[in-house]
């Protein structure tokens, strides 16, 4: 996998620029900056955030699969989800008290992708608290944005009152939506369980995230919350943490040293004690601990197997690459297969069999008639199967179709979404939420009213 490079800048490398701006005599110098890299010091303790700014905020072209390196990242709670429109709301970490931030909304790209417990996933699939980690860009046409449109640098911006910066990105439309271990699965990285501090089956565990192939050893270790809760995932079989404690793996009472016991964890939030001044004003909660590969394995083939059944039901989402018009309705249709899927699914796409293509939104909704998508649908035959040599972006399969068909709609035109079948996966009737029907402004292309004023 290749190693994805950005500019980043550190809270402390903000701090350095910042004090190289000023010119203090040495009597002021004594007393100042002492005092300023005391301040430094306790944010870092407090917080431990720093963040990774992309050089210049990027806007994808329509039509066209951005690359990931210009995506600006962050991560936080999911916190609203309206899966119909692949769209909602995440509490973003930055540098302040987690629980003053208010939700951001986001909308997924058109070929934006969602992992989740390392497989292809919806947001429907998401339980609301997950921390994810996000990679987003400026929203492609702001015109048609179904969240809110906030100014370019607004990820600069400090929104005061104890939260900081980096919570309201203008980057909210999500190439790639994966939570922490699809995130380490993808990066290479897993955790290190070094100490447990339990009672009562609840309790602290410290770990730190590293670099399978090994650390430098500079990685910061976090103090992590669990409970009676938490699923832990050995092989095949769930257990508790009290099945930890009776197995002498975990005290009963008190600390114990882990060893740097390498899992893969599931993360959420939750409130932590305290009156809002002093307490956790960051801690995250354990919600899974995979104990094994085969455990993290069995979790991802259940939810394959989960977006492969969704996905056959609702069509594969593609985009129109050219369009060849022939006479009395015929046409033939390129189009590239968006990628994240299951291999198996891509295989179902062959020379010669029948498929049906329909027109679809950006937020992948089917064009429809009273007898669900394939009413509206054109129908025809794939000419035939190819995939590009060369890198593939994220977002895109790189395989491309070729369909004839002789009743083209007005929905497939070149750089459309649209939602292609084969034959061989079934004809179903899906919810009215997902699918476009009288043709209303508002059915077409959601607005982002719902969303609060904060």
């Amino acid at each position: 996998m290749r190693v994805l490079r950005k500019a980043t800048r550190s809270v402390s490398e903000q701090f350095d620029a910042e004090a190289a701006c000023f010119s203090l005599t040495p009597r002021v110098s004594r007393v100042l900056l002492p005092l300023a890299a005391f301040c430094l010091r306790l944010s870092l303790f407090l917080f431990g955030t720093s963040f990774n700014f992309a050089d210049e905020p990027f806007r994808p072209e329509p039509g066209k699969f951005p690359s990931l390196e210009k995506a600006h990242s962050y991560r936080g709670e999911l916190v609203f989800v309206d899966h119909a429109n692949r769209r909602g709301s995440i509490r973003v970490q930055g540098d302040g008290k987690f629980y003053r931030n208010d939700p951001h909304p986001f909308a997924m790209l058109p070929y934006g992708i969602v992992r989740y417990h390392g497989a292809p996933a919806e947001l429907r699939d998401l339980p609301l608290g997950t921390v994810m980690h996000v990679r987003a860009f400026l929203p492609p046409d702001p015109k048609l944005s179904a969240v809110p449109v906030l100014p370019v640098h607004n990820k600069e911006k400090d929104v005061g009152h104890y939260r900081g910066t980096g919570i309201f990105p203008a980057e909210n439309h999500v190439l790639l939506l994966q939570d922490e271990p699809s995130y380490c699965l993808r990066e290479g990285l897993v955790w290190k369980l070094l100490e447990v501090r339990i009672r009562n089956n609840v309790g602290k565990i410290i770990a730190s995230r590293e670099p399978k192939a090994g650390g430098d050893g500079n990685s910061t270790p976090e103090e992590l919350t669990f409970d009676a809760a938490t699923r832990i995932w050995r092989g095949r079989e769930r257990i508790r943490v009290a099945d930890l404690v009776t197995e002498d793996a975990w005290p009963a009472s008190g600390k114990k040293d882990l060893g740097g016991k390498v899992v893969l964890l599931g993360i959420t939030w939750k409130p932590a004690p305290g009156d809002g001044l002093s307490g956790a004003f960051t801690q995250f909660h354990i919600s899974d601990i995979w104990l094994d590969d085969d455990a993290i394995q069995d979790a991802a083939h259940f939810q394959t197997e989960t977006h492969k059944i969704f996905t056959r039901s609702r069509w594969m989402p593609a985009s129109v690459n050219a369009v060849k018009y022939g006479t009395f309705g015929r046409a033939t249709v390129t189009a590239t297969l968006f990628g994240g899927m299951d291999e198996s699914l891509y295989n179902d796409f062959q020379k010669g069999i029948a498929a049906q293509i329909n027109g679809s939104e950006n937020t992948l909704k089917h064009a429809a008639g009273h007898y669900g998508p394939a009413h509206m649908a054109s129908s025809g035959k794939i000419l035939d199967v190819t995939k590009p040599a060369g890198e593939i972006p994220l977002g895109s399969s790189g395989i491309r179709i070729r369909f004839e068909t002789d009743l083209i709609i007005e929905g497939i035109r070149p750089g459309r979404v649209v939602r292609i079948r084969p034959e061989s996966w079934p004809k179903m009737q899906i919810p009215r939420e997902e699918y476009l029907f009288n043709n209303s402004p508002e059915d077409r292309f959601p607005t982002p009213d719902i969303f609060p004023k904060y």
